[in-house]
């Protein structure tokens, strides 16, 4: 066939004649199936609409190509990010702000968390003993001397967090990012200070050698304590140059560097723990690394840590400022050393009038033996902001925090959590009456492998040995009889009472033991704080608080600002009644100093453990609560009777505590409104009294026989469980009889 073109018209007509009109097939071809598309596809498509291979060919090598450009952008950039990436000047601690706390209003000064002038000594890496290098490295970065300054898996988990929404603190960083960020870049939190920091980082590390590196890094670290460096870090907890430092010595100060508020052995039992537990950990690791024989780890005991007190943290405010630094560590993730570099500030929920009105209360009204121990807390209920802490006269001379560490036996103040799961259970009302007589025998309240002489077992008496009579649970709870108390445990379920306290806000351990009403479980001032601020939000729990905001001198840094917890754990009318029958003690009862004194209804309740070891009263208002709780101690730590006591007699609960709350009231609520108690819902109506025990359990046994044992529980030694000098609460311990605990 020819191929030359048309040169005329004619012949042009001719030829597009000739020619297959479009979308048919060609002469000769095969007919297309109806419904069906041209074999061929629409224009410019291949079989079943797709494009035709060679197109697709062509746009995976464009796409191919696009990314490859891109990446090499992307490596253009960072190369030019680097080379112009300048090592800056190393920051100057002694230059340092301080970390400033404010009260409540955000203008005042509460404390300071950090001295501004520092505190480093600097040494050569010779004169740190290579198990201390060894140590730095097994917990922080053990392939320091084969990376090339940064972590690639630690940063892509930092860009994941950061793409979640989380903050850029996290990544594991190698030494040598470490050191960078200590000694030239700022405290703050953002990407761009994390891009720098890895471009530094590579820098240094092409620039030094690795021990260069190791030995800046060892003496700009922060080691708590005030302490930069690591010879000031020996002498701040061993009193010894860092030469002397022994391997189980490294491998602490080594552990302490995550955060000196969790690692600090001064700084309770729970640091202690986690210091012994990351201790092991980093000296199993020197094993594992062949930097430490095994003979060497067998004879590392964890060391004895010395005591240190930094001069910011004197008298009441320490407790505070030590709270407050602990909040920061644990809640905020902020560490440590941006806090004792400075830089903060941070907007307490402590109000300055409630805090000194606080502070008074307790000087002017306290015992005046010196070894009776006295934490009080004020917190907002419905909000959990803490507006007052009392931990004790002086944090130099005593790091333990009586409202917040220290721990006492309950007393009367927990049978409010068997009143209030014996209402749950719709078995009873306020109404409801019970057996008062004193003394009762009970047994559920007995040891099942206690025999006696006449067979009664399980005695519960009431203080003074009362007898009341039938009474209802208004005037039980008004004069705290125990005999009723105990019944009414017996009906609720001792279980139920202990989970009626854990949702009212107790956290320490309990146990579902039957004289767990009596208050023989252990807890904190601030448990009991937390629990009765509950009820008196009427049910509403919320997170107790001490931090409301953060602030960065930093520009650029956004505020941080308490994200606030709170949940309805009871029901509104339940929490009515039981506020109704807590105004009782105030009115008249246990606690009636507090409603002759206080100038404005109150409700509360009054608490005086076995043999006077401990005291309280726990009380509130619509929009205030307070706790106060007292103990004595002996000079191992041992629990002493606060019985008898030269000039004061006995402390119970109704005396120094109530005193000492009615004072501090009486001052934080000062000008303020008489708020309204919720009335009484009445709740369970149709409730029936429980049937009486039998007899032989409640009835005194006969005059001619002796009467049973009145012989205390054993007290828990301290070589039984100890926390931090109070014996800790173990199981109560079940006796042949229940002795008094008093209202």
């Amino acid at each position: 066939m020819s191929t030359r073109k048309p040169r005329t018209r004619a012949e042009a007509k001719a030829a597009q004649a000739s020619r297959a009109p479009r979308g048919t097939a060609p002469a000769g071809a095969a007919a297309a199936r109806p419904g069906r598309p041209p074999a061929g596809g629409p224009r410019g498509r291949g079989p079943g609409g797709k494009p035709p291979r060679s197109r697709r060919r062509t746009w995976t090598i464009r796409a191919l190509w696009t990314a490859g450009v891109l990446f090499l952008l992307g490596v253009i950039g960072v190369g030019i990010a680097y080379a112009m990436t300048d090592i800056p000047k190393p920051n100057e601690i002694a230059t340092a702000q301080a970390s400033i706390v404010y009260y409540s209003d955000g203008k005042n000064e509460l404390a300071r968390l950090s001295d501004a002038d520092g505190n480093r000594e600097s040494v050569k890496l010779s004169q740190v003993p290579d198990h201390m290098q060894k140590a730095m490295l097994a917990a922080e970065d053990q392939d320091f001397y084969q990376n090339n300054g940064i972590s690639p898996t630690g940063i892509a988990r930092a860009v994941w967090v950061a793409v979640k929404g989380g903050q850029v603190t996290q990544g594991g960083s190698t030494i040598t990012q470490q050191y960078v960020k200590n000694y030239f870049l700022t405290a703050d939190r953002t990407a761009s200070r994390k891009a720098r920091e890895i471009l530094i980082s590579i820098k240094i590390d092409k620039q030094q050698t690795k021990d260069q590196i190791l030995e800046n890094y060892l003496n700009t670290i922060y080691y708590g304590r005030g302490a930069y460096g690591i010879q000031t870090a020996s002498k701040a907890y061993f009193r010894k140059d860092v030469s002397k430092l022994t391997p189980a010595e490294s491998a602490f100060l080594a552990s302490v560097i995550r955060g000196p508020s969790l690692y600090d052995p001064a700084l309770g039992d729970k640091q202690t723990a986690n210091a012994k537990e990351r201790s092991g950990f980093i000296l199993d690791a020197m094993v594992e690394k062949g930097w430490l024989s095994q003979a060497e780890r067998d004879k590392a005991a964890f060391p004895e840590v010395k005591p240190f007190v930094k001069r910011t943290q004197s008298g009441p405010t320490g407790y505070l400022t030590q709270m407050i630094k602990n909040e920061l560590v644990t809640t905020y993730k902020i560490p440590e050393s941006d806090i004792d570099r400075g830089g903060l500030r941070i907007v307490s929920t402590i109000e300055k009038t409630k805090q000194a009105a606080m502070v008074k209360a307790v000087q002017d009204e306290r015992p005046e033996a010196k070894d009776v121990h006295v934490g009080m807390a004020s917190i907002k209920p419905g909000d959990g902001g803490i507006v007052a802490l009392y931990g004790g006269e002086d944090y130099m001379k005593r790091q333990q925090n009586a409202a917040t560490q220290d721990k006492m036996q309950a007393g009367s103040t927990f049978k409010i959590f068997s009143l209030i799961a014996a209402l749950q259970s719709e078995k009873v009302s306020l109404k409801t009456r019970f057996d008062g007589r004193s003394p009762q025998y009970f047994e559920e309240f007995a040891d099942p492998g206690a025999k006696t002489s006449n067979g009664r077992r399980g005695r519960v008496k009431n203080f003074g040995d009362e007898s009341f009579g039938q009474i209802d649970l208004l005037k039980a709870t008004k004069n705290s009889v125990n005999t009723v108390y105990a019944a009414l445990n017996i009906e609720a379920g001792p279980d139920k009472s202990m989970k009626a306290a854990q949702d009212a806000g107790v956290r320490s351990t309990l146990e579902p033991n039957m004289s767990n009403v009596l208050g023989t479980d252990y807890v904190t001032v601030m448990d009991m704080a937390n629990a009765y601020a509950t009820i008196a939000a009427q049910g509403l729990r919320a997170d107790p608080y001490i931090v409301r905001e953060i602030r960065f001198v930093d520009e650029g840094v956004p505020t941080i600002k308490v994200k606030k917890k709170t949940q309805q754990v009871f029901d509104k009318d339940l929490m009515a009644d039981v506020i109704t029958a807590m105004r009782e003690p105030v009115d008249g009862g246990t606690a009636r100093y507090v409603g002759q004194n206080l100038g404005r209804p109150a409700a509360g309740k009054t608490g005086t453990s076995e043999s006077f070891r401990s005291a309280w009263f726990n009380g509130y208002v619509p929009q205030l609560q307070a706790a106060v709780g007292l103990y004595r101690s002996g000079k191992n730590g041992e629990e002493l009777e606060m019985q008898d006591l030269p000039g004061e007699g006995n402390i119970t609960g109704g005396t120094f505590p109530a005193r000492i709350w009615t004072a501090y009231m009486k001052k934080a609520l000062d000008g303020s409104k008489i708020a309204p108690f919720p009335k009484p819902a009445n709740i369970n109506p149709d409730a029936d009294p429980p049937p009486p025990p039998p007899p032989p359990t409640t009835t005194a046994p006969p005059s001619t026989t002796a009467p049973p044992s009145t012989t205390a529980p054993p007290t828990p030694t301290p070589s039984e469980s100890k926390t931090n000098g109070n014996p800790s609460p173990g199981p109560p311990q079940p006796s042949e009889t229940v002795s008094p605990i008093l209202p």
